[in-house]
């Protein structure tokens, strides 16, 4: 057993019989850069009604509560454009383009 505790010390604890200073080499650590954001952008809709609107918007986001789909509506109506969701590329394109589909107006930009 002593063997053993002995080799264990030794692997542990830097050497001194060697009459320099080890050094532990630490790998390096890989930083993730996040993704870029898009911002989904829901522009004034003259046609449609307010309900169409609030209604597709849930529909096509699901995570939108029914007051978050109002308050983006709103958000449009009174200034031409709203903020829908902020999200990756991928599904920020598939709900511009679905809300497309639905006919309404919506772009996507990267968020600054």
């Amino acid at each position: 057993m002593p063997e053993l505790v002995r080799m264990i010390r030794s692997t542990q604890s830097p050497s001194r019989e060697s009459g320099g200073a080890a050094v532990m080499e630490k790998a390096p650590e890989r930083v993730r850069k996040p993704s870029p954001r898009y911002k989904v952008l829901l522009h004034n809709d003259p046609v449609n009604t307010m309900e169409y609107v609030v209604g597709t918007l849930r529909q096509v986001v699901p995570s939108l509560s029914e007051q978050d789909a109002i308050a983006v509506m709103l958000e449009a109506h009174n200034t031409g454009v709203g903020l829908v969701i902020v999200c990756d590329i991928e599904p920020a394109e598939f709900y511009c383009e679905t809300l497309k589909g639905k006919g309404l107006s919506s772009t996507i930009e990267p968020e600054s």
